[in-house]
């Protein structure tokens, strides 16, 4: 494959992509929902944290575990927001 082969893989892992993680923030609001109405805080560090351990767990590589955490990081920030909207 060429670089112009890779480039149109990458693209279709990204739509992929961009399609989980807009079911992941469904997931997200319904939750937040959920929190709102029960009066829950947004913020869970242990929950963020078991994320954090489940997607190091199940990672095949080739990101080092510390990088997919900070992909995640990063998600689970943008979902932590997402939640907080009323």
């Amino acid at each position: 494959m060429d670089i112009a082969d890779w480039r149109q893989k990458i693209d279709d892992l990204d739509e992929q992509i961009v399609v989980l993680i807009s079911k992941r923030a469904e997931a997200a609001a319904a939750i937040g929902e959920l929190k709102r109405k029960a009066a829950l805080p947004v913020y869970e560090p242990n929950r963020e944290q078991q994320v954090f351990d489940h997607v190091r767990a199940v990672n095949p590589g080739p990101l080092a575990d510390a990088e997919i955490q900070h992909v995640y990081e990063r998600v689970v920030d943008v979902m932590r927001t997402l939640q907080q909207r009323p």
